[in-house]
């Protein structure tokens, strides 16, 4: 019997991509990875930069279907930014969205949010 495959199929130039991202994380990325890394949020198992159809996601926790995607001022109103949560939502994740300036400023107000959408997960 065939076994499926355990990931999605996903672009090698894409992929790669994600793992020069992972390499090179801004410093909002790398904050949050900080707090989020080794199951030390409520035992939940976060990946980062991870390759999703053709975007690359953040952060996401698989067992709850929560990605989080930490963003610049470059993303405020963004058109492309609500396509591609459209399509993330499709496949039933849901989406936190957190500036970089919050995530270094304010890790605690940060977490605690996502602690909140954890449980109603």
């Amino acid at each position: 019997m065939p076994q499926e495959p355990s990931h999605r199929p996903v672009a090698k130039r894409l992929r790669q991509f994600a793992k020069n991202m992972r390499r090179e994380p801004t410093d909002a990325e790398a904050a949050m990875w900080r707090l989020l890394r080794h199951r030390q949020l409520s035992a939940f198992k976060f990946r980062r930069q991870v390759p999703f159809k053709t975007y690359i996601l953040d952060f996401v926790c698989f067992e709850t279907h929560l990605v989080i995607e930490i963003d610049g001022s470059q993303h405020a109103e963004a058109q492309r930014d609500a396509i591609r949560d459209a399509a993330i939502s499709a496949e039933g994740f849901s989406i936190a969205r957190y500036w970089n300036n919050d995530v270094l400023q304010q890790p605690a107000s940060v977490l605690e949010d996502i602690l909140a959408k954890l449980a109603g997960r």
